[in-house]
């Protein structure tokens, strides 16, 4: 069982940056791999970015890719994003996930076993 908690949302002009993190409870932290995924209202459930259980395989979707950073802390138990260049498309609410699968599945939200509750994000023109 993994319970995952996500902070560091917020109000930011575009332009701006923040850095989301995710906080696991669970011993078995480090055997999954992370994900954040995103959605705005009216619109499905998006993949953000994914991260292995080592932190070595990182995958950025292609919108966010050069802009937003994912990555992981195995001994705080927490995985982070950090987005910068920040636009107001990138408004949405934000969650992160957890997986035991495949890297091919880390795009698909039916991948993931946990989730958290989420943390708005909210980009101003």
């Amino acid at each position: 069982q993994v319970q995952l908690v996500e902070s560091g949302g917020g109000l930011v002009q575009a332009g701006g940056s923040l850095r989301l993190s995710c906080a696991a409870s669970g011993r078995t932290f480090s055997s999954y791999a992370m994900g954040w995924f995103r959605q705005a209202p009216g619109k499905e459930r998006e993949f953000v970015a994914a991260i292995s259980w080592s932190g070595v395989r990182k995958h950025h979707a292609d919108p966010v890719k050069g802009r937003f950073t994912i990555s992981r802390d195995n001994a705080k138990n927490t995985v982070y994003l950090q987005m910068n260049s920040l636009k107001p498309e990138d408004t949405a609410v934000y969650y992160c996930a957890a997986t035991r699968g495949d890297s091919s599945n880390w795009p698909s939200p039916n991948a993931y076993d946990y989730w958290g509750q989420g943390t708005q994000v909210t980009v101003s023109s």
